[in-house]
């Protein structure tokens, strides 16, 4: 498991960070995890993969693990931070990784920062397809302000981070202790935004290398949304997996097979950088 480090966002709060460090010549890939999880947890089987493919960034979004504390949970902010994040870490255009909650902040990404985007990769990704009628809205809107009055503000408990280079020596204990670290009620506001979000009106404009995977099995979001959403993208590239929505953890294997080809399709479409050679799916700077 690889350590990470405590980065501070100007006017925004901190938040724990692991960066595989700056790759000549290839993509920065910004990993953003799902509901109730922390980056590490989500995409540490997939890490060693990604590394193949550029620059790597996994960290905790607000509200969740070891992510900034702020007095609210908004979709756009944790969009922001993302480009936030980037600034930081002296990063000009990267390519958002988002699954399940995660894609739709890669997805606000785009619609906020469009310019500095490579391209997408989105996993179980939802677009509010099935939230077009007004009671629904209505009630997800109560049910997000009623967590807001009554929910206690997020805890940010601080697991102790490894100096260097670890393993995880049992990966349920593990896996428990990363679930633990996001407090119950930040986990009811995220739902609550998650289920709010639509991006069906805009999502068709996306002009970026776009990947869409989508597990065959999901019970969260329904495959027929991640479809629609895909169809909706100009070029988008659909990568299917015959698994369920947790399949990034509990069929890691078959996650991570799938990730790359999801991965692969947008590196190879991305423009290459100035004073860079493309060869294959690799690149080199002269």
């Amino acid at each position: 498991m690889p350590s990470g480090r405590t980065v501070e966002l100007p006017g925004r709060g901190s938040t724990y960070v692991v960066d595989s460090g700056a790759v000549s010549g290839a993509p920065t890939f910004m990993l953003l995890h799902g509901l109730a999880c922390t980056g590490l947890m989500m995409w540490y089987p997939a890490l060693e993969m990604m590394r193949g493919f550029g620059r790597v960034v996994v960290f905790d979004q607000r509200w969740h693990g070891q992510g900034i504390s702020a007095p609210r949970f908004l979709l756009e902010d944790c969009a922001d931070d993302v480009a936030a994040l980037a600034d930081a870490l002296g990063v000009r255009t990267f390519v958002p990784v988002g699954y399940s909650m995660g894609s739709a902040v890669a997805q606000l990404v785009w619609r906020r920062h469009p310019h500095r985007l490579d391209g997408l990769v989105l996993g179980a990704a939802p677009t509010g397809w099935w939230n077009g009628v007004t009671w629904e809205r209505a009630g997800a809107g109560v049910f997000a302000a009623l967590i807001k009055a009554f929910s206690p503000r997020p805890g940010l408990p601080r697991p102790a981070a490894a100096d260097g280079e670890s393993h995880v020596r049992d990966d349920l204990q593990w896996v428990l202790g990363q679930l633990r670290s996001t407090s119950p009620g930040g986990i009811a506001r995220a739902v609550a935004e998650t289920t709010r979000f639509d991006s069906t009106s805009w999502v068709g404009q996306i002009d970026v290398p776009t990947s869409v995977l989508i597990p065959l099995r999901d019970r969260a979001i329904p495959p027929r949304q991640q479809f629609w959403l895909a169809n909706q993208i100009p070029e988008a590239h659909v990568v299917t997996i015959d698994a369920g929505h947790t399949c990034s953890i509990l069929q890691s294997d078959q996650f991570v097979a799938a990730l790359r080809k999801a991965v692969d399709s947008v590196r190879r479409r991305i423009d290459p950088k100035p004073g860079s050679l493309t060869i294959g799916t690799l690149t080199a700077s002269h």
